[in-house]
């Protein structure tokens, strides 16, 4: 555990003057702690509402809805000798990539790097800066709304904070990593979080996101996918949540019914009448065209079959292998791999996070190595031991 941090003022950037002084104030900064604050419960895309910045000894809160322009912010956050610190980073990344249609690397997400330290998987940040710096965050700002005007100072300090620890936490926690020789580990899965594909997902491929796919059989899968593509563009083109269009199960009763006339598809129970009067048309249009088209095939993750006896008791295998080695390097084994993942490479998937990066070095290639018949398993003196095979 750190020491507790100092309260390090903030200041509010909310003119362009604050803006020029406050940039220039950041020169010579090898990393930056950054954290946005949005609202989208009623578009599709993202409302950034606030941008936190901040190293130690000094943090903004700087106002983009007061600000004609962002450019000195953002040639300081798009410059790749800056490493860019976060917290979770993916919500704020999809805020760049709309707003840019690039990245803000180099990237470091602490939530990412947590498990190699020996956190949970996942943490959250009050969790981290509990365990890391001893302090229990204000988390009465949670659902506040980051659009309204003028922000209160309860508002400001809390999304202050958001980066005022993580500016502390950073150094003690790259150290650690340092220290361990796990620094590089994830070097790929921060690589990946600069990735624009991740956040700016092709209509085409919306299909994805929706429960259940894996069940249905070819002809509602190809209607789902046809349907799925348009809904996203139309939410897109309206700037409109997806779900305000058409919700999921709608879009999975649609084509498994397939209608080909409107009072069929006004049968459907989860069509509100409103939506089938504004879009009935082309959803009928939509489903006449898919029927017949061969659908695109699901992602190797999503074709799982289910596993026999022997698959299960292989898993179990796995599973106590995983756990040895998790503690061989003081780690939570559920931040290696679930069992969902076990199974998947017992039935041949590799397409799995296990069998990548960090994950792959310490525990993959020996799971692979007991799935292929390479390693014994036995218990000595109540312990378990894993041995080569001759």
């Amino acid at each position: 555990m750190m020491s507790r941090v100092t309260d390090t003022p903030y200041r509010l950037v909310d003119s362009a003057e604050m803006l020029d002084t406050f940039c220039a104030s950041l020169k010579g900064e090898k990393w930056l702690a950054l954290d946005t604050e949005f609202i989208r419960e009623k578009t599709y895309y993202p409302k950034l509402c606030l941008l936190q910045v901040g190293v130690p000894g000094n943090i903004a809160c700087i106002d983009p809805l007061a600000l004609p322009d962002l450019s000195p912010l953002l040639d300081i956050l798009y410059d790749r000798n800056i490493v860019k610190v976060l917290h979770s980073c993916s919500q704020d990344m999809e805020i760049f990539a709309c707003l840019k249609g690039e990245i803000p690397g180099p990237v470091f997400d602490t939530q990412l790097a947590a498990p190699l330290i020996g956190l949970p998987e996942q943490i959250g940040y009050a969790n981290l800066v509990q365990e890391m710096a001893g302090v229990t965050l204000d988390k009465s700002q949670t659902r506040t709304d980051w659009s309204r005007r003028p922000l209160a100072t309860a508002q400001l300090a809390y999304a202050a904070d958001d980066v005022r620890y993580l500016a502390e936490i950073y150094p003690a926690f790259r150290q650690k990593l340092a220290d361990m020789g796990r620094l590089e580990w994830l070097d790929a899965e921060f690589l990946a979080c600069e990735q624009i594909d991740r956040y700016l997902r092709k209509p085409e491929l919306a299909w994805q996101r929706i429960r259940g796919v894996d069940k249905l059989r070819p002809r509602p899968l190809s209607v789902l996918q046809a349907l799925s593509a348009w809904r996203e563009q139309v939410a897109r083109d309206k700037n409109l949540p997806r779900n305000w269009i058409l919700k999921d199960d709608t879009l999975s009763d649609i084509a498994r019914m397939a209608p080909t006339t409107r009072d069929k598809l006004a049968s459907v129970r989860n069509l509100p009448p409103k939506s089938l009067e504004r879009y009935g048309s082309t959803i009928l249009d939509i489903v006449k065209a898919a029927v017949d088209t061969a659908p695109q095939p699901l992602p190797e993750h999503r074709r799982r079959v289910k596993p026999t006896a022997h698959e299960d008791a292989l898993a179990d295998i796995l599973q106590a292998q995983l756990r040895v080695l998790a503690a061989r390097y003081e780690i939570n084994s559920t931040s290696l791999g679930s069992r969902k993942d076990l199974l998947a490479l017992v039935q041949g998937d590799e397409a799995i996070p296990l069998m990548h990066g960090w994950r792959r070095e310490m525990a993959g290639n020996e799971l692979l190595a007991m799935r292929d018949g390479q390693r014994l398993i036995s218990v000595n003196n109540k312990q378990i031991i894993i041995s080569r095979t001759e």
